[in-house]
């Protein structure tokens, strides 16, 4: 008898059209494997059905699903999921948490500034420089994230942050090429650069804009791609996560990479990158989701 898979998908964040599109592509390929699946939608079914499942196979971007929570659900109702555990999923989610965790393990991680509300604008400048990057804590696909320039922007750059999270951090900005790097089995998969027609990597790059280009470069020498590896490694691993997931870069001028945080629950879309990574690899998607699913601890 095949196993009984719930694909948890949609939930209430930002992000919910996004995980519906992943939990679908997902639901998909668990059938053509042959496997009894559902979808389960936390923002409308019952989750205690969840019992009756051998497995959950989380789709759920953003708040709710990648913080921590659905997670210590299901340890509580004791059925086995997908991805890292709850501590794991919590400290990644939070941006500051993430940066403390990989500062103490001398990763390289951009300058930050936790906004208070007397904070100046002028003193960021002088402690990170400028531009630079205001960011929700705790938000995912690049809600409520702003490149400031000028005072005016800085407010309202704070204002769009705080509809995200309570807890805004001022982020220097590396000028540089994007990198992300996919892992499998706490391995590596593959890398990918980024080149978005916008200045940065925003929502509207991520899912919408079909001129954002992904590709395999071929300039970076052996020891570059090692140290890429082992950086995103080191940071999985430093915040405990566990399975598969992907670590983003920006590399600066000076061939430096510098970590900008890591997704326990990155999409499966169509323009999702996890899976083009694992295309790259030689890895089907139904390979690859059946791979993910065999992780399960």
């Amino acid at each position: 008898m095949s196993k009984k898979i719930a694909v948890l998908a949609g939930g209430n964040s930002e992000e919910r059209l996004i995980s519906l599109e992943s939990g679908q592509f997902v639901f998909n390929a668990l059938k053509l494997l042959k496997y009894d699946a559902e979808i389960i939608d936390p923002k409308t079914d019952d989750l205690f059905q969840l019992k009756k499942f051998d497995a959950a196979f989380i789709c759920l971007h953003g708040k709710n699903g990648e913080d921590g929570k659905i997670q210590s659900f299901l340890e509580l109702i004791k059925v086995p999921y997908t991805g890292s555990n709850p501590q794991a999923s919590m400290l990644s989610m939070n941006k500051f948490l993430s940066k403390l965790v990989w500062l103490k393990h001398e990763l390289l991680t951009p300058k930050y500034e936790i906004i208070q509300k007397d904070s100046a604008y002028e003193d960021i400048v002088i402690k990170i420089d400028s531009p630079f990057v205001v960011k929700p804590s705790s938000s995912g696909s690049s809600f409520g994230i702003s490149l400031v320039k000028s005072k005016a922007q800085f407010e309202l750059a704070i204002h769009e942050a705080s509809k995200y999270d309570s807890l805004v951090i001022a982020e220097q900005y590396i000028k540089g090429r994007e990198f992300t790097v996919s892992i499998l089995d706490d391995q590596p998969l593959g890398m990918l650069e980024i080149i978005p027609k916008n200045e940065f990597y925003d929502y509207d790059a991520k899912y919408i804009s079909d001129e954002t280009t992904f590709l395999q470069p071929k300039d970076l020498s052996q020891d570059q791609l090692k140290n890429l590896y082992d950086s995103a490694i080191k940071a999985f691993s430093s915040i405990g996560c566990r399975g598969w997931g992907r670590v983003d870069f920006i590399m600066d001028s000076k061939a430096s990479f510098y970590l900008i945080e890591i997704n326990t629950v990155p999409g499966m879309t169509g323009h999702s990158l996890f899976p083009l990574s694992a295309k790259n690899a030689g890895f089907s998607f139904e390979q690859v989701v059946e791979r993910i699913l065999n992780l399960i601890e």
